[in-house]
Order: structure tokens, then C-alpha cells, then sequence
């Protein structure tokens, strides 16, 4: 598959099949986001891998709880990986959302289904998250960007047309 296949295929997924994904494939979509173009080379986003079930289940409850509604934000997917950026850089979050394109282009192409799930921002801003960075062994304030779900798709979303008219030229 090359990139412009890549773009055009990928699909939000948001059911998963009960199958795990070796550690391996997860490091690779991750080190992939980490060759994301980030503003002056700064490379400052990192990317947590949750591949405990207890804490990705926690961070789906406090997920929903942003949301202010019961029930799995997560859509079941088992893994979740997380971009971060470092908050005082002023372009943080550009950063940290090519780090996600990439991670859900990697994803695509190693063959697993994946969607971005937000509130990744005002999770790792309560004492929780930030505990659970301090846990993984990052130092510094960094603000989350998005949580991409990953995981075996169960069913393949359908293609859908594209709007007309967002493509112009001068």
C-alpha cells in the first residue's frame, strides 16, 4: 500500500475484535508518529502505549467522564495509544495532531483499525493522568492531544463520498 492508498482507505473504526496485537506492532505505530514534521524539528510530542487493561479501562471512565455520559469512549478497542506535547511550546498541538495522522496511517497500513477519541486534554490534566505520566516515567508538563484507540477491526466501516468544493486554487 503507498501513502495516497494509505489516506484514501483509512476509516475511523469503532468496533474491535477481541484479538490481541503484538507489543511490537504497537511500538511501530508509535515510533511512526514519532517521524511526524513537528514546527523548527523541535520533536517535542511523546506517545504513551496503554497496553494494561486496568488503566485503559480507567482512562476510558474518565474519558466518559469528560463527556458527561456512561459507557465506553473507547468503543472496546484493547490498546490506546496517546500523544502528548510539551505545553510551553505554542505550537503543541499542531505537533501532537501529525503525530496522530501519522499513528493512524501506520496503523492503516499494519493492517488494524483505529480512531481518534479526544479529551485526551482535560484527562492528563487532573492529578489522575498526570500521575499516570509520572508512572510511565515522563517529566515535564505536557498537554494530551488525542487518544488513538487501536486494535483488529470486527467490521470495516463504509467508504463515504467526499464534499465537493474544498480544494481551490489561486
Amino acid at each position: 500500500m503507498n501513502v495516497l492508498e494509505a489516506i484514501r482507505t483509512r476509516r475511523s473504526v469503532r468496533k474491535y475484535a477481541d484479538k490481541p496485537v503484538p507489543a511490537e506492532t504497537l511500538k511501530e505505530i508509535a515510533e511512526a508518529g514519532t517521524w511526524a514534521a513537528s514546527g523548527m524539528n523541535s520533536q517535542g510530542p511523546i506517545v504513551l502505549i496503554v497496553t494494561d487493561k486496568a488503566v485503559r479501562d480507567r482512562l476510558s471512565e474518565l474519558n466518559a467522564a469528560v463527556m458527561g455520559r456512561p459507557g465506553d469512549p473507547f468503543y472496546g478497542a484493547p490498546y490506546v495509544l496517546v500523544a502528548l506535547a510539551p505545553k510551553e511550546n505554542p505550537i503543541h498541538v499542531y505537533d501532537g495532531s501529525l503525530v496522530m495522522g501519522n499513528m493512524m496511517l501506520a496503523a492503516h497500513e499494519l493492517g488494524l483499525g483505529s480512531c481518534w477519541i479526544h479529551r485526551a486534554k482535560e484527562v492528563f490534566d487532573t492529578e489522575e493522568g498526570k500521575a499516570f505520566l509520572k508512572k510511565a516515567g515522563v517529566e515535564g508538563e505536557y498537554e494530551g492531544i488525542g487518544n488513538l484507540i487501536v486494535g483488529y477491526a470486527a467490521e470495516e466501516p463504509a467508504d463515504k463520498e467526499r464534499k465537493p468544493g474544498r480544494v481551490f486554487t489561486l
